[in-house]
């Protein structure tokens, strides 16, 4: 289907997704935080969050595709311009205004990025953390896991839990 230009529902679709990438980023610090916290209810939840908003982000992605397609002329597998080049056939206060849109949406989309290198960061080196200190507590399991029931289970530490009741 293409989509007609349209500045105000172009103007709609960039403030939506910039609002949505802060809704995004706000629960994946509540998502960070339960993990810290091991609050799981709260990282169930957060995560939801996080994936709903991620769909609806991706619809709105498509619209704004669309939108721009639309502008520039081009259709289905196209080599993309530049979204300067695209916008500068508008008169000058649409095209500041949309430009100031997409800056912001490029800024959040780098702090979200920033955000998500910074928690893969922490997850692998816990997951380190883990896997050395089994390795030091369990020199002879030589680097194998097992459930309580004695079958040999996967190494990836996702769902590890400690006992330290005695």
């Amino acid at each position: 289907m293409e989509e007609a230009w349209n500045y105000e529902q172009c103007v709609s679709v960039l403030t939506s997704e910039i609002e949505l990438l802060r809704i995004m980023a706000a629960a994946q610090d509540c998502v960070r935080q339960a993990v810290v916290n091991r609050e799981w209810a709260d990282f169930d939840e957060k995560t939801l969050e996080v994936n709903r908003a991620g769909e609806q982000f991706a619809i709105l992605e498509e619209e704004r595709d669309l939108l721009f397609s639309a502008l520039s002329g081009e259709s289905g597998n196209r080599e993309e311009k530049p979204f300067y080049a695209i916008i500068s056939v508008l008169p000058p206060e649409e095209a500041r205004e949309l430009a100031r849109l997409y800056r912001e949406l490029k800024t959040e989309s780098l702090k979200m990025q920033a955000r998500n290198e910074t928690f893969l960061a922490y997850l692998n080196e816990a997951k380190t953390m883990a896997a050395a200190y089994l390795e030091a507590v369990y020199p002879n399991r030589g680097g194998k896991l097992y459930s309580r029931m004695g079958r040999r289970v996967s190494q990836d530490l996702r769902s590890m839990v400690f006992n330290t009741q005695f």
